[in-house]
C-alpha cells in the first residue's frame, strides 16, 4: 500500500471517528466491520465488537430484530437511507429515545457494499416534544373550557381559534367562522378597526393590550350584543402576527343592573310615597273643614245678592277656587289612601269603557280617535273598581292633554299566564315625555302643566293605587310622537278563590 492510499484511508478514518453520533459500518449480513470512537466510548473496545452482528451488541440477542422494527432490509431493497425511532426502557426504569439512521455505501457499480448505522439519542428532543404536546393540549383545554368566549386571528384577520363559548355567542361554528374570511365580520362596521386603534394606543393599558372595553359584536343573526372585551396583539419581535380577544356577554349583567336600578327607584319612590302620604293625610284633614265653611258662606252670600251685583263675580271666583281646593284635598286623601278600598273580582276590559264614560269634560276628546285592542282572554283582576278606574281616568286625561285635543288614544289589554299578570297599555300620539322628567314622573306634586291646570298628584296617586294592588305602572315607551303607559296587575284565576265566594263585578 503506497503512502497516498494510506493517507486517504487515514483521512477517512479520521472523518469517521469525528462523527458526533455513535456510528457503525455494517456488512450486508449485519456483521460489524468498524465503529467510530464515540460508539466505542459507549460500548467498549473495538475487538469486542468487530465480527458481531448489530443486534448482538445493542440487545445482547442472537435473534435478529423484527423486519417491521429494523430498517436494514429496506435499505438493502431500495438502496436508500431509512431510519427508525426506538423507545428504550433503561435498567433504571427511565425511557430513552434513539433515532437509528441506516445509510447505504455503494461501490462504483451502484451496489451496496456496506451500510452505515448512526445512533442518535433524541431523548431530550422527544421530552421537549412531549412537554410541548402536553402544554398545547393543556392550553386547548383552558381555551375550550373557559367560561368566556375566546377568538384568535392571524394578522390577515383569518380566525385561528374559536372556543365553544364563542361559537355559541357569535352563532358560528369554527368552520363557518373560517368561511367569513375575516374576523372583522363579528364586529359592527368599523368596529374591528376601532379595536385595533385602541390596541395600538399605549395609553390604554400598554402596547398591544386592551382591558375591559365595552363594545358590541354582531352574531350570525345580525343581532348586536353588548360585550366586555379583553384583547391583545401577539408579537414576534416587533412584528404583529396575530390578535386574541376574550369576550364576556354583558346582556345578563346589564339586565340585572337595570332590574337593580328599577328596584332602587321603586324603593325610593315607595319611601317617598309613604312619607308624603302621612303629610298629605294630615294636611287634607286640617284644611278640609275650613274649606267647607268658606264654601258654605260663599254660597249663602251668592244666594242673598241679585244678579249684576258688583260682588257677584268675586263670590263666584271664591266658590270656584274653594271647589278646586276641595278637589285637591280629595286627591290628597286618595293619595294617602285614607279611604277603605273595596276589592272585588273585575274584568279589566270593562273598566276602560267605564272610565271613558265617567270623564265629565268630553270636549277635550272632540277630535281624538279612540282605538281599542282588547284581549278576548279572561282578564280578571282582584282590586277596587273605583281605584283602578281613577288610575285609567288619570292616564286618559294626561293623554288628552299631551295630544292637545288632536290625535289617537289607544287601549290594549293582554295577559301572561306564566307570570300571572294582566296588562293594560294606554298610548297616545302626543308630544312625549322629556328625558329629564322621566325620573320625577311619579313624584307627588310634580307637573308640567300650567298653574291651576294640574296638582301633580294624578300619576303619584295612580302609582300608589297600583302598588297597593300588587301591580306596577311605568312608561313602556316615549318619543316625540307619543307615549305608552303600561299598567300591570296580578291576574286573578277563578279557581283561586272559589272557596271565598268572591263576586265578579263587570264594572258597568
Amino acid at each position: 500500500m503506497n503512502s497516498k492510499m494510506r493517507e486517504e484511508i487515514d483521512w477517512r478514518i479520521r472523518v469517521f471517528d469525528s462523527l458526533s453520533f455513535p456510528t457503525l459500518i455494517l456488512g450486508t449480513d449485519k456483521v460489524i466491520i468498524h465503529a467510530n470512537q464515540v460508539f466505542l466510548d459507549q460500548h467498549g473496545p473495538l475487538n469486542n465488537i468487530i465480527g458481531k452482528k448489530c443486534h448482538e451488541v445493542f440487545y445482547n440477542s442472537k435473534k435478529p430484530c423484527a423486519r417491521k422494527r429494523c430498517p436494514f432490509p429496506r435499505v438493502l431493497a431500495d438502496k436508500r437511507g431509512h431510519s427508525n425511532l426506538e423507545e428504550i426502557l433503561t435498567e433504571s426504569g427511565d425511557t430513552r429515545w434513539e433515532d437509528r439512521v441506516f445509510s447505504p455505501i455503494l461501490d462504483d457499480d451502484g451496489d451496496i457494499i456496506y451500510i452505515m448505522e448512526s445512533v442518535r439519542d433524541v431523548t431530550r428532543l422527544k421530552s421537549l416534544e412531549k412537554k410541548l404536546k402536553e402544554t398545547k393540549e393543556f392550553l386547548e383545554k383552558i381555551i375550550h373550557g373557559s367560561a368566556s368566549a375566546i377568538v384568535a386571528a392571524d394578522r390577515n384577520g383569518n380566525i385561528l381559534i374559536m372556543n365553544e363559548v364563542a361559537e355559541k355567542l357569535f352563532g358560528y361554528s369554527f368552520e363557518e367562522a373560517n368561511r367569513l374570511k375575516n374576523v372583522a365580520y363579528i364586529y359592527p362596521p368599523g368596529g374591528a378597526w376601532e379595536v385595533m386603534k385602541k390596541l395600538r394606543d399605549e395609553t390604554l393599558g400598554g402596547k398591544g393590550k386592551l382591558q375591559g372595553a365595552k363594545i358590541s359584536i354582531i352574531n350570525s343573526k345580525g343581532e348586536k350584543i353588548p360585550v366586555e372585551l379583553d384583547a391583545s396583539i401577539i408579537y414576534e419581535g416587533d412584528q404583529e402576527v396575530a390578535t386574541m380577544g376574550i369576550f364576556n356577554d354583558l346582556r345578563e349583567k346589564l339586565a340585572v343592573e337595570q332590574e337593580l336600578r328599577q328596584t332602587q327607584t321603586q324603593l325610593a319612590q315607595s319611601e317617598k310615597m309613604a312619607s308624603m302620604g302621612q303629610l298629605a293625610a294630615g294636611v287634607a284633614h286640617e284644611i278640609n273643614n275650613p274649606l267647607t265653611g268658606i264654601l258654605f258662606y260663599a254660597d249663602l252670600a251668592l244666594e242673598s245678592i241679585k244678579e249684576g251685583h258688583p260682588l257677584m263675580e268675586n263670590l263666584k271666583n271664591i266658590t270656584e277656587d274653594v271647589r278646586r281646593c276641595k278637589k285637591i284635598v280629595k286627591n290628597l286623601l286618595a293619595y294617602s289612601r285614607q279611604n277603605n278600598p273595596k276589592k272585588n273580582i273585575i274584568q279589566l276590559n270593562s273598566l276602560v269603557d267605564l272610565s271613558l264614560n265617567l270623564i265629565r269634560d268630553k270636549r277635550i276628546f272632540g277630535n281624538i280617535i279612540v282605538e281599542k285592542d282588547m284581549s278576548d282572554d279572561m282578564m280578571l283582576i282582584h282590586a277596587d273598581k273605583n281605584q283602578i278606574t281613577q288610575v285609567i281616568i288619570n292616564l286618559i286625561m294626561n293623554a288628552g292633554d299631551a295630544m292637545d285635543g288632536h290625535g289617537t288614544l289607544r287601549f290594549r289589554t293582554y295577559r301572561d299566564v306564566l307570570k300571572k299578570k294582566a296588562y293594560l297599555e294606554v298610548s297616545d300620539t302626543g308630544c312625549g315625555i322629556p328625558e329629564e322628567n322621566m325620573h320625577r314622573l311619579f313624584d307627588p306634586f310634580f307637573t308640567t302643566k300650567e298653574p291651576g291646570k294640574g296638582t301633580g298628584l294624578g300619576l303619584s296617586t295612580s302609582y300608589g293605587i297600583i302598588k297597593e294592588n300588587g301591580g306596577d305602572i311605568s312608561v313602556k315607551d316615549t318619543r316625540p310622537d307619543g307615549t305608552v303607559f303600561v299598567v300591570e296587575l296580578p291576574l286573578y284565576r277563578a279557581s283561586d278563590d272559589i272557596m271565598d265566594g268572591q263576586k265578579i263585578v263587570e264594572g258597568e
